[in-house]
C-alpha cells in the first residue's frame, strides 16, 4: 500500500502560511538588499526576546553555529569538549570545525540526553566545554551539567537545533548555558526554505565575537579585527523565518496535542513512549518510540499506510569517519542500544486529526 500519512510534507507547511511567505520575501525583492540588512535585525531581536531576552546572531547553518559558539567561547586547536554519541553527525561536525576534539558521552534510558553522572569521567585536564544535545524536543538536565561546569571551568553550548521554544525549569532552550546554537534547517520547528542557523547567548561580549566570526572577523567593512570566515544568515531567510516565527507557539501547542493523543493511545501497547522530565517543556521535534522489534513495526506500518524514520540508525562513533571517538571501555552502550530501537512517527502541526487517528491506530494495532 502506497503511504497514506507521510512522516513530513513540507508542502501542506507552505501552503498553510503561503501568503506571509509571500509578504516576506516580495519585502526583501523591494527592499534590494540580499546580505545583512533590517530583515537580519528584525529576526535575531524578535528571536532573542523569543529565546528569553538573550541576544540571537544569524548565521549559515546549525552546524556552524555550533563551531561559532565554542571559538566566540575560547575553545580552540588542541581542546575538547564533551558531548552526546546519540546525535546526528553535524553536532561532532561543528565541535571539530571549531579546532577541538569530540570526547562522546552516553545517553540516559529516559530521555534519551546526556547521561549526566557518566561526564565527570570524561573530563581532563584539556577539556575546555559540553555540548548538550537537546533531543527530539526535550532539554537535557543542564542544572547539574551546568554545576559540573563551573567546578571544572568549562563553558556550556547548548545544541538546541531541536528545541526551539522547549524550557528547562521555566527558562527557554538556548538562554540557559554560555551559548546556544539553533539550526532553522526546513524540517526543524522553525525552519527556513534552505540552510539558516542562530548562535544564541546571554553575554553580548561573546554575541559580539560571533558575530565578528561569522563575517571574516570584520568589525567595519575591511577591517577585520580577527579571523573568521563566511557564515552569514541570508536575507531571504531572516524574512522568512520571521514571517514563521509568529506562528511558532500555534505550531508547538499542535505538536504537543498530537503527542497527547499518541501517548494517551500507546499507552496500551508495549512500546516505550516519549517521556517528558519534570521541569521540561517538550516541543516534540519528534515524536520517538522504542521497541526491540523495529523492524517489523516499521514494516507493518508501512503496509498499513504510515511513514516513519529512524533517528538515528547508529550513534555517531559507528559512521566509519568517526569511529576513532568510539570507546573501548562498552561506555556508549545505551547509545548503541537505542540506535536499534528508536522508531520515529509523523508528528508535524498539518497533520489533521483523522490522520492522527489513523497513525495512533495503526501503530496500536501492529505494535500489539
Amino acid at each position: 500500500m502506497a503511504t497514506t500519512v507521510p512522516f513530513l510534507d513540507l508542502r501542506r507547511h507552505v501552503a498553510s502560511i503561503r501568503d506571509d511567505l509571500d509578504r516576506a520575501l516580495g519585502s526583501v525583492l523591494d527592499g534590494g538588499q540580499f546580505v545583512f540588512g533590517a530583515p537580519v535585525e528584525e529576526f535575531e531581536d524578535r528571536f532573542g526576546s523569543y529565546c528569553g531576552g538573550a541576544y540571537a546572531v544569524g548565521v549559515a547553518s546549525g552546524t556552524e553555529a555550533i563551531t561559532i559558539a565554542l571559538q566566540a567561547l575560547g575553545v580552540g586547536e588542541g581542546d575538547e569538549v564533551i558531548t552526546a554519541a546519540n546525535t546526528c553527525v553535524p553536532t561532532v561536525a561543528g565541535i571539530e570545525a571549531s579546532g577541538a576534539r569530540a570526547v562522546l558521552a552516553d545517553a540516559d534510558d529516559v530521555t534519551y540526553t546526556l547521561d549526566v553522572p557518566t561526564l565527570e569521567a570524561l573530563v581532563t585536564e584539556r577539556t575546555r566545554a559540553i555540548v548538550p544535545v537537546h533531543l527530539y524536543g526535550q532539554c537535557a538536565d543542564l542544572d547539574p551539567i551546568l554545576e559540573l561546569a563551573h567546578r571544572h571551568g568549562l563553558k556550556v553550548v547548548e545544541d538546541a537545533a531541536q528545541a526551539v521554544g522547549a524550557e528547562y525549569r521555566g527558562r527557554r532552550a538556548g538562554s540557559v548555558g554560555d551559548a546556544a546554537a539553533f539550526s532553522f534547517y526546513p524540517t526543524k520547528n522553525l525552519g527556513a526554505l534552505g540552510d539558516a542557523g542562530a548562535v544564541v547567548t546571554r553575554d553580548p561580549e561573546t554575541a559580539e565575537r560571533a558575530r565578528l566570526l561569522r563575517n571574516y572577523g570584520e568589525q567595519s567593512k575591511y577591517d577585520s579585527v580577527r579571523r573568521g570566515w563566511n557564515s552569514r544568515l541570508d536575507t531571504m531567510q531572516a524574512a522568512i523565518l520571521s514571517a514563521k516565527l509568529a506562528h511558532l507557539e500555534a505550531w508547538t501547542e499542535r505538536r504537543r496535542e498530537i503527542a497527547a493523543r499518541y501517548d494517551a493511545v500507546l499507552a496500551e501497547t508495549s512500546l516505550l513512549t516519549p517521556v517528558a522530565a519534570p521541569g521540561r517543556r517538550h516541543v516534540y521535534h519528534l515524536y520517538v518510540v522504542r521497541t526491540q522489534e523495529r523492524a517489523t513495526l516499521q514494516e507493518r506500518l508501512q503496509a498499513e499506510g504510515v511513514g516513519t524514520l529512524i533517528h538515528y540508525p547508529r550513534p555517531v562513533h559507528k559512521h566509519p569517519a568517526y569511529a576513532g571517538l568510539a570507546a573501548p571501555d562498552g561506555r556508549l552502550a545505551m547509545s548503541e542500544r537505542l540506535s536499534d530501537e528508536v522508531l520515529s512517527l509523523p508528528l508535524y502541526a498539518e497533520l489533521t486529526d483523522d490522520e492522527v487517528e489513523v497513525v495512533a491506530d495503526a501503530v496500536r494495532r501492529v505494535s500489539g
